[in-house]
């Protein structure tokens, strides 16, 4: 969704080609042609370059597009180096928490019929309660509304907001438990979505309609959403 929202912002014309999860069309012998790891999202350009992974993704857009604001990932080394920094504690911390619980609760058992894992999904959900607050008291430091106190967004903010927005599909209940204590968090999504509308929504379309599929299921009383401790 972040390679999608930072296209869409920057006016790049590209066409969209949904992969199916649940259909396993990511171990398809075409996709493995453009993403041999088998993993969402990808690019193609031209039917010649492909490149997968999200962070090396939008480096790639915000550089190889005249037009693009230098805001999203500026020209300045050290800027940029800063931006990179964001970047790489994510992989390995608030990524590997929100994926991780949210595939382990609710994406697998409830959408592609997986069996529950709460073992997976209470430690990813440690991981998740120890990034926020790195989010809370470190990244979202001085007076900016954008992570690294700037005062307009990067690329970082669309790798993290959309990583965050990913727990929209969790029970509301434990959403609430998870998110509520960490204010700066709530205001800098809310000014991350103004600054970035009116796309927002839209590239967040398939999460908002996945949220109410799943509201649907647990009405029927089929979630274990609420063993996770």
């Amino acid at each position: 969704m972040s390679c999608n929202s930072h296209l869409l912002l920057n006016g790049i014309e590209f066409e969209e080609v949904t992969i199916d999860f649940c259909k396993r069309e990511n171990l398809s012998p075409e996709y493995q042609k453009i993403n041999p790891m088998q993993l969402v999202p990808a690019i193609e350009v031209d039917g010649e370059f492909k490149l997968f992974e999200s962070h090396a993704i939008l480096r790639f857009l915000a550089c190889a597009f005249p037009g693009v604001a230098d805001h999203w990932y500026p020209a300045d080394l050290f800027e940029r180096a800063q931006i990179d920094s964001v970047l790489d504690w994510h992989h390995s911390n608030l990524r590997h928490g929100t994926t991780g619980l949210v595939f382990n609760s609710t994406v697998g058992p409830l959408l592609a019929g997986l069996p529950p894992n709460l073992e997976a999904a209470a430690e990813a959900r440690k991981v998740l309660l120890a990034s926020l607050p790195m989010v809370e008291s470190f990244w979202l430091k001085g007076d900016g509304h954008f992570l690294l106190g700037r005062s307009q967004p990067s690329i970082a903010d669309l790798i993290l907001v959309c990583e965050i927005m990913q727990l929209e599909v969790l029970d509301e209940k434990v959403r609430k438990q998870i998110l509520d204590p960490y204010k700066k968090i709530g205001k800098w999504i809310d000014d991350t979505r103004n600054a970035t509308q009116p796309y927002f929504d839209e590239f967040h379309a398939v999460l908002f309609r996945a949220k109410e599929k799943l509201i649907k299921i647990r009405s029927t009383g089929s979630s274990d959403e609420t063993k996770i401790k």
